[in-house]
């Protein structure tokens, strides 16, 4: 279920009120340990926090780098952790520590579902947007490209 959203209020105006808090919620704590130079905007219809082109024009969809993204699915949440999937270690650091959250953990590959927000980790998940800052972040992508 893919927002026609051109602006990150316009999502959240659209969301019904259930998702609006908890989407509201995960954005408050990705803003929170967001490091400096990122920015949160809309693309591929959810709310993205990205590497400006500006500081990296070099993609290889002339897109900025995603380093994470949230949004509201048909069936579930999601928050996209690209960092996570991007690098084996931060995986298994992740996903060690979800675990022993004891919460039920529903993840893809960069892709972590939530259906309520009492599911999902919170402090784990501001760990893991704090994890990269950009230049590690353009570091890695570029690593992983080549």
């Amino acid at each position: 279920m893919q927002s026609k959203a051109t602006s990150v209020q316009q999502y959240l105006s659209e969301l019904p009120d259930d998702r609006l808090e908890a989407i509201e919620a995960v954005r408050r704590v990705i803003l929170e340990n967001l490091p400096e130079g990122y920015e949160e905007a809309m693309n591929w219809g959810m709310i993205t926090y990205e590497v400006p082109l500006s500081r990296h024009p070099n993609t290889y969809n002339k897109k900025p780098l995603m380093m994470a993204a949230l949004a509201s699915q048909k069936n579930h949440m999601a928050v996209y952790l690209t960092g996570v999937y991007a690098d084996g270690e931060s995986r298994s650091r992740f996903v060690d520590a979800y675990q022993q959250t004891g919460k039920r953990m529903d993840m893809g590959q960069s892709c972590v579902r939530f259906r309520k927000l009492e599911d999902l980790p919170l402090e784990l998940i501001g760990k893991a947007i704090a994890e990269y800052s950009v230049d590690e972040f353009i570091e890695l992508n570029e690593r992983i490209r080549s």
